[in-house]
């Protein structure tokens, strides 16, 4: 793994580590319209990733097969959308500003949970940019360089929010400020891991390529649905979380052509 791949996939962990580092700079917990923004807009980011740098990716490497060259993403997609929601059904975790924890119950801390639902959310972003570096770096994917710098600046962007909401509420509930850093901190450590591990399991079988960046959209948007959708539209009815939607769609949409 060269230095410039390295630095790609330790890119949105650093969006992570800064967001969770507002903790010491900001004095009170995020509003509830500031967190139905945020997370607005990370599902923007995310489905707009899922398209343009994964899903579109994985047809164009499959085109010798012509009008089913779609049957590829499509088992790549299930495949991932299976993978998370088996993960959500093994792992306790809890959701930000639920009141019931989801999966095998467990005598597990409120604050372990809550890093563990974000750790989960962060797993197929991890897997995003493993694959498409994997991609650029074995030569034979239409993946550029640029394409993959925008997946990982994208994802980092929508990264540094989600520290925030995740060091912040741990801070209001009474931890210090270097635990609840740590934490926001700990929950995107799983990114850099998972994207070194795919790198390296992508080059094993890079026949497999189109199945995996499918795989990875689908894990995505299983995230999207399942938990960031539900957050940004629970509680009072507000509608700048679609706005919010909108701006990170359009805003990865672009780095993705720009970059790519």
């Amino acid at each position: 793994m060269n230095m410039g791949t390295l630095t790609g996939i330790m890119i949105p962990f650093a969006g992570t580590a800064l967001g969770s580092a507002c903790v010491f700079f900001m004095k009170k917990q995020l509003s509830d319209k500031v967190q139905k923004s945020l997370t607005g807009f990370a599902s923007g980011v995310m489905v707009a990733a899922s398209i343009w740098s994964l899903i579109i990716p994985a047809m164009e490497q499959t085109e010798s097969l012509g009008k089913l060259r779609f049957l590829p993403a499509c088992v790549g997609f299930w495949l991932g959308i299976l993978f998370l929601l088996l993960l959500d059904s093994v792992i306790p975790h809890l959701h930000m500003n639920a009141k019931q924890a989801e999966g095998p119950k467990a005598r597990l801390k409120k604050t372990t949970m809550m890093v563990l639902a974000v750790t989960l959310h962060n797993i197929p972003e991890g897997m995003a940019v493993g694959v498409v570096y994997a991609g650029f770096i074995s030569g034979s994917t239409l993946i550029t360089a640029g394409g993959a710098l925008a997946l990982a600046l994208g994802i980092a962007i929508q990264n540094f929010p989600e520290g925030a909401i995740i060091s912040m509420p741990l801070r209001a509930e009474g931890n210090g400020k270097g635990r609840a850093f740590f934490y926001g901190v700990l929950s995107g450590a799983v990114e850099p891991v998972g994207a070194a591990l795919t790198i390296f399991a992508a080059g094993l079988i890079i026949p497999a390529m189109p199945y995996l960046l499918s795989f990875a959209a689908g894990a995505m948007m299983y995230v999207v649905v399942e938990e960031l959708i539900p957050e940004m539209s629970a509680g009072e009815h507000m509608n700048i979380g679609v706005v919010m939607f909108a701006t990170g769609f359009t805003l990865m949409m672009a780095l993705d052509v720009a970059l790519g």
